[in-house]
This record gives structure tokens, C-alpha cells and sequence, in this order.
């Protein structure tokens, strides 16, 4: 499986990017899919998940309310919509794929696939 992020770029707080993710996978659909990031000298942490129908999600509590993730199983692409962008959500951004296929799984080391990420950065 291969996963092909795009969408960050720079943007003024209170503002709003999309992220994509393309995957290559064969059968798209028992993938768990999610978002992570990665703030300079900081762990990666978890930002939300998808389930492989796409009627579960789960979200960080920082971004609950903000952000929303979707998933479009016939083009094989996972989307994260951010919205109020503040300074502190300047990170690289990573999809990534579990083969659980569940919205559980909060932790990278859960995690099979990468994608090679993708940068975020909020101006104040």
C-alpha cells in the first residue's frame, strides 16, 4: 500500500486547508485511515481516524469541532477539512492506514503504511 499526501501550505490563523490522500490499496475499504502530525522537536500525535465504511471517526481533542475527516472509497482517497486554523496546529501532516479497518486505533505504532507527509504551517 503507498499513500500520496497533499494540500498543506501556508495559511493565516482562523483559516482553512484540505489535506488529500491518495492510497494505491487493492481493497481500499479495510483500511482504518487517519491523520497524524509532527511539530518541529515534538512526538507525532494522533489527529483522527476513519473507519473503513467511513460511519466511524475519532479525533484528538485539540481539533474536535475544527477538523473532520472523510474517506471517498471509490476514488481510494482519505480527506482531513481543518477549519480556525491556529499557530499551534503548524506540523507536518501524515495519512496513514491500519489494517484493522477500525476507528480505534489512536496510536502510530497501530499503523502498517505511511504516506510522506505533508506541511502545514499557520501564520499568527
Amino acid at each position: 500500500v503507498q499513500l500520496q499526501a497533499s494540500g498543506g501550505g501556508l495559511v493565516q490563523a482562523g483559516g482553512s486547508l484540505t489535506l488529500s490522500c491518495a492510497a494505491s490499496a487493492r481493497i481500499f475499504t479495510r483500511l482504518g485511515m487517519a491523520w497524524f502530525r509532527q511539530a518541529p522537536g515534538k512526538e507525532r500525535e494522533f489527529v483522527a481516524v476513519i473507519g473503513g465504511s467511513g460511519s466511524s471517526t475519532n479525533y484528538a481533542d485539540s481539533v474536535k469541532g475544527r477538523f473532520t475527516i472523510s474517506r471517498d472509497n471509490v476514488k481510494k482517497a482519505v480527506y482531513l477539512q481543518m477549519n480556525n486554523l491556529q499557530p499551534e496546529d503548524t506540523a507536518v501532516y501524515y495519512c496513514a492506514a491500519h489494517r484493522g479497518g477500525g476507528s480505534s486505533h489512536l496510536l502510530p505504532r497501530y499503523y502498517n503504511y505511511w504516506g510522506q507527509g505533508t506541511l502545514v504551517t499557520v501564520s499568527s
